[in-house]
């Protein structure tokens, strides 16, 4: 089976996490602040914070955005449910903006007929919008942030899949745009540290809160305490936080990875510029990209006929080509349905939705594997 994801792993990656074992630190440790470091610069990024995962990430970020109950979380549906599940658990409500039916991301213009029309009823406006770079596509974040600034809500960029990505010549991370910005290192996202995550933004009280709310909430900065310092073992919990740090090795396997994280991405635009090219005959739909932005390929989404979309995604898994669908509109999801979300509610997303089809696509994907991919695509979408 070629997966439609995949992790890249050398020698050095595993030198570097045996490293970490025969050291004094295996979490808490110093691999964490030169993660950190590393990926901020990257970026562009004045702070970076690592954790347990990309949904912590999100967590904390809302969380450090004052998000809690009797609050309103603004998002899109075509993305994993963790985007929108954050605010539940902090006891806010959730809302969802229809995607754009070009770049798969939240459509502005929607966004921008939402706000206008619940200012213009009285109706509660977000206090978060939380906006997805999804497949690696990134957002129109400058008018994001324009709107943002004229109806007063804060900015959280879920860039699970756009590590390497950019914006107006400008790293994604950046936070050029944003309050916060949250990647993912899970096994078949673009660097992988296992599981594992990253916020970064520029604001450094947001930072400092992100850092004590992975830790419990816990500071032992005297400057932090609300009481004198009793010694050197002294800390307190300024807030109820989580657990949600990262280990030592696996900051060791993302400073590796970053070694090689431009060539990751230079290979995937490679193999989508491949199946661009030598798709673009058949009767499907392939990715769009944006003028402004410059995809990270964490996916290759298609879209097919929607009647055949189940018949086409069968036959592929047969000839052993593991394509996989991204993603369901989460409010279709049976908890989202039970707080009052029906079929029909964005109709861009469900559209998309219903045909789509990610087609394998990962750094050490061979051209050989992609020929095979893109040969049995050609074969079943022809003789459908």
């Amino acid at each position: 089976m070629i997966p439609y994801g995949r992790q890249d792993i050398d020698e050095a990656d595993i030198d570097a996490v045996v490293k970490v074992l025969r050291s004094d630190w295996l979490t808490q440790g110093p691999s964490i602040q030169e993660f950190e470091t590393t990926f901020a610069v990257y970026c562009g990024a004045a702070h970076a914070v690592a954790v347990s995962s990309a949904t912590a990430g999100l967590h904390l970020a809302v969380k450090a955005l004052g998000l809690k109950s009797g609050g309103l979380l603004w998002t899109v549906p075509n993305t994993f449910v963790a985007t929108a599940n954050v605010a539940l658990y902090c006891g806010a409500d959730v809302d969802f903006v229809d995607i754009d039916p070009n770049t798969y991301c939240i459509s502005v213009q929607r966004l921008r007929e939402r706000l206008a029309a619940v200012r213009a009823s009285g109706g509660r406006l977000p206090d978060i919008v939380t906006v997805v770079h999804f497949a690696g596509q990134p957002c129109e974040m400058q008018e994001i942030r324009r709107l943002a600034k004229e109806f007063g809500f804060r900015v959280i960029e879920d860039a699970s899949h756009a590590v390497g990505a950019e914006y107006m010549s400008r790293k994604v991370g950046s936070c050029d745009h944003s309050d916060l910005c949250v990647f993912s290192f899970h096994p078949v996202k673009i660097v992988t540290t296992g599981e594992g995550g990253m916020v970064t933004t520029s604001d450094p009280f947001l930072a400092t809160a992100l850092a004590e709310l992975r830790t419990h909430g816990i500071t032992r900065d005297p400057q932090r305490m609300e009481s004198a310092s009793q010694g050197a073992w002294y800390y307190e919990m300024l807030e109820l936080g989580f657990n949600y740090r990262i280990t030592d090795m696996q900051a060791a396997l993302g400073c590796s990875q970053m070694r090689r994280l431009d060539d990751f991405v230079a290979r995937r635009r490679k193999l989508a510029a491949t199946y661009n090219r030598e798709l673009a005959d058949l009767p499907i739909r392939l990715p769009y990209q944006h003028p402004d932005g410059n995809s990270s390929f964490h996916l290759y989404p298609i879209v097919v006929e929607a009647e055949q979309r189940a018949r086409i995604f069968a036959e592929l898994r047969s000839r052993g080509i593991g394509v996989n669908v991204h993603y369901i509109p989460v409010y279709t999801q049976p908890v989202y349905r039970r707080l009052g979300f029906e079929i029909g509610y964005c109709p861009s997303a469900e559209a998309y939705y219903a045909g789509a089809i990610s087609l394998p696509l990962f750094s050490r994907m061979s051209d050989d594997e992609q020929n095979v991919v893109m040969a049995a695509v050609r074969d079943v979408v022809l003789h459908s």
